[in-house]
């Protein structure tokens, strides 16, 4: 079923109307809240826009309805791609799990041509890997920057993969451009809308992940810049947003998941990595992703997790990697 692309208002014929269209709307399986005219009185019900379609003439019909008004959607260009499949170089995103795949970041020449020989034998079809990598402490390792790109797109090519690598700056976009199959927005620069804008203008497609504390209309509107500019396809990547509980590194909101692909029915991708920060846990949260309606999986995985130069405590070695590939149906 889709969702409502659209708010929408309904209008009462009287006050006293307002408990038994709350509970019509209620049965159809309506999200409604209060409006409150200019005395105070409840004049109306807006209906949460992420509910299921209702169609004018329903609501109409609704005993003490008087008028039903839709506003027009804040993201129509990610409405528009709502159901397509995304081409991604030798592969595609929408035909079956897509597996990404490939260290945090690119550390040597030897290493990312090792780490693509392995996710492509557990099966992925693009191989991941920072070129260009932010670190919240400014001492940690932050990647070679262009030499590690063509470093990704050699080791890609012997091994019949794409590439998918993040941009950091507005002056990085055209390099990357030219040697990535998809280009990613990191969490922190979901709402960086120069570079969303730069990003757009390459016309490749995008791969965006959703901010630490950002809602989903938030990440909707996002997506609807980089379309706006020029984007060709726009894929969504939840990867763990803030909790109060340090159980884990993030909060994996698979609610999210489900909503964006089974309501809003946009391609989207779970990264279990980050969001976990926990290699044992990186199996279950994969195949809960895909039963919650993930088009694919983005999964770190390095040959030699223990000397990772960045985020080894969560990267899969090939045979943890193979299995996971394996649960989640990568190839079928």
């Amino acid at each position: 079923m889709s969702t409502q692309t659209k708010t929408t208002f309904v209008t009462l014929k009287t006050p006293a109307a307002l408990p038994g269209v709350e509970t019509a709307l209620q049965g159809l399986g309506q999200w409604t809240r209060r409006l409150h005219g200019s005395a105070g009185e409840v004049s109306g019900l807006e209906l949460a826009p992420n509910a299921p379609p209702v169609s004018r003439e329903t609501l109409l019909a609704i005993e003490g309805v008087a008028d039903v008004l839709r506003a027009p959607s804040p993201h129509p260009k990610v409405d528009g791609q709502a159901g397509h499949t995304v081409a991604l170089g030798r592969a595609a995103l929408g035909e079956g799990v897509l597996l990404m795949a490939g260290p945090c970041s690119v550390e040597t020449e030897s290493q990312i041509h090792a780490a693509a020989a392995m996710v492509a034998r557990a099966g992925a079809r693009l191989l991941r890997g920072g070129a260009f990598k932010p670190r919240t402490s400014p001492y940690a390792f932050s990647g070679h920057g262009t030499p590690a790109l063509r470093w990704l797109r050699e080791a890609a090519d012997a091994n019949g993969l794409g590439v998918v690598t993040e941009v950091l700056s507005e002056g990085d976009v055209e390099s990357v451009a030219e040697v990535a199959d998809l280009l990613q927005i990191g969490s922190r620069n979901m709402q960086n809308f120069a570079l969303l804008r730069a990003i757009g203008r390459s016309g490749k497609p995008a791969l965006l992940k959703r901010g630490m504390a950002a809602s989903v209309e938030d990440w909707l509107l996002a997506g609807e810049h980089l379309l706006s500019a020029g984007a060709s396809a726009v894929i969504f990547c939840e990867r763990g947003i803030h909790g109060f509980d340090p159980s884990t590194r993030n909060l994996l909101d698979l609610g999210a998941v489900a909503l964006l692909k089974h309501a809003f029915h946009q391609p989207v991708v779970v990264d279990p990595s980050h969001a976990t920060g926990r290699r044992d846990l990186i199996g279950p949260l994969s195949r809960a992703a895909v039963a919650a309606g993930a088009d694919g999986l983005l999964i770190e995985a390095h040959p030699d997790p223990a000397h990772a130069r960045s985020d080894g405590p969560q990267a899969l070695d090939e045979a943890a990697l193979t299995g996971v590939a394996r649960d989640v149906g990568v190839g079928k």
